[in-house]
């Protein structure tokens, strides 16, 4: 990339280059040996909209159209994967349908993580009794293509707080790794600890139990640029992030270049807008 960075775009010292390590796309897991840098997979370029829905039905925020709103989006800016934080677990069911939708005659897959609630040692539910948490729609490299979900709940929590906050990954077929969290609201500080920690500890993780492959962070962090408890602190100096300004974010590993960075209104049917991010992915630095 040129020194100069999109408007939005920063780079972010910490830990997320050695949490993050770019392997090989699963087109290039095929290359023989001697294969020369113009036989390398061609750049994949992907639109990723995170979206945070303030559905539980029990915030401030909560307006009952933002599910709705969601779909609309969708449709209309048609991206490849979506990140979801503050949804109850049948409204990825109903995303998913506007998903496939969009996505007519290719694979998708979805997935759902609930945070915990540590008063019942059960799920956190949302008003209308689901699970609530968060969730990852994406469209599969080929219809049948296999992917793996990897999901958990972070270690370290605001104990004031009842709700225990979650982490989530679906690694698709090789070719990427997306994954989505919703930090900590009452605690910077707890927040930027739960970001170390997936960054450092869970995704090294991941990563070993999937093979290499390009990983995308994307949600509510509720963390900022600046502060005492400033985002970049968790990260590395040579891998990118994108934000809307606030607290939402998208972290990339080395290899995936991020641009074009847009808010998406939601029409006052959450407080946060949507983030539509484009991911382009190097094939031949992934291919090495």
């Amino acid at each position: 990339m040129s020194a100069q960075a999109p408007a939005g775009l920063t780079r972010a010292p910490g830990r997320l280059r050695r949490a993050l390590t770019v392997g090989c796309l699963v087109a290039a897991a095929g290359m023989p040996s001697g294969s020369s840098a113009a036989d390398s997979p061609a750049p994949t370029t992907l639109r990723l909209l995170q979206m945070n829905l303030c559905n539980s039905g029990r915030a401030n925020c909560y307006t009952g159209r933002s599910v709705t709103r969601a779909a609309e989006v969708i449709s209309t800016e048609r991206p490849d994967l979506v990140t979801l934080n503050e949804i109850c677990q049948d409204d990825v069911t109903a995303l998913e349908r506007t998903f496939a939708a969009v996505h007519r005659g290719a694979g998708v897959v979805s997935a759902f993580q609930a945070a915990g609630d540590r008063p019942s040692g059960a799920d956190t539910r949302c008003r209308n009794g689901r699970s609530y948490g968060i969730g990852v729609l994406a469209r599969l490299t080929a219809p049948g293509a296999r992917h793996m979900v990897h999901r958990g709940i972070h270690p370290t929590q605001d104990l004031t707080d009842p709700e225990e906050r979650s982490w989530l990954c679906v690694h698709v077929d090789g070719a990427l790794s997306v994954c989505t969290t919703h930090l900590a609201a009452t605690s910077s500080t707890v927040a930027l600890a739960q970001c170390e920690h997936l960054l450092d500890e869970i995704l090294p993780v991941v990563r070993g139990s999937t093979g290499y492959a390009p990983t995308v962070l994307s949600g509510d962090l509720n963390l900022r640029r600046g502060g005492d408890t400033d985002v970049r602190s968790c990260g590395s100096s040579g891998d990118l992030r994108v934000d809307d300004g606030a607290v939402q974010h998208v972290l990339a590993s080395s290899g995936v270049a991020l641009c074009c960075t847009r808010s998406v209104g939601m029409g006052d049917a959450t407080d946060h807008p949507g983030l539509l991010v484009t991911l382009t992915i190097d094939g031949r630095r992934a291919s090495r």
